[in-house]
């Protein structure tokens, strides 16, 4: 018996060398994130009872996709249509801090602000490009 052989014959081993069980589990089958306790539909394509859908946040969101170009006053001027704007930082290089990493955080006062920043302020544009917007997840208020 070849080598081949034995292998058609064995289970198919995936990672790990564990037996493949098929695809892994979507977003969906595990519940909600943590960071969404509390209703609502979920989202990008979730439903929900027809309500709106609540958000739960701390004070910061978190920004990409942001032209390299912008600066932290671009990003708390833009962010200031949802709220008072306590804190703006655009993310750089570690090798070279003259360089954006695209992406950046935004504080406001209250989590309500966030969370309507969340709401209408992803998709929008800013020099040019869409943003995208979400709440911060390594936000401290998060895990008190």
């Amino acid at each position: 018996e070849d080598r081949e052989d034995r292998d058609l014959r064995a289970p198919k081993r995936g990672r790990g060398g564990y037996e493949d069980r098929g695809p892994p589990p979507q977003r969906g089958d595990r519940g909600p994130p943590p960071a969404h306790r509390g209703g609502g539909g979920g989202g990008g394509g979730g439903g929900g009872g027809g309500g709106t859908q609540t958000i739960t946040v701390a004070r910061r969101v978190f920004v990409h996709n942001l032209s390299y170009r912008v600066s932290w006053q671009d990003l708390k001027d833009h962010f200031r249509a949802c709220g008072n704007v306590v804190y703006a930082e655009v993310m750089k290089m570690p090798d070279d801090p003259s360089k954006s990493k695209g992406c950046g955080i935004v504080e406001y006062e209250t989590p309500q602000e966030a969370a309507r920043a969340i709401r209408e302020l992803a998709d929008s544009e800013l020099q040019g490009r869409p943003i995208l917007v979400r709440e911060d997840r390594e936000d401290r208020d998060l895990h008190r």
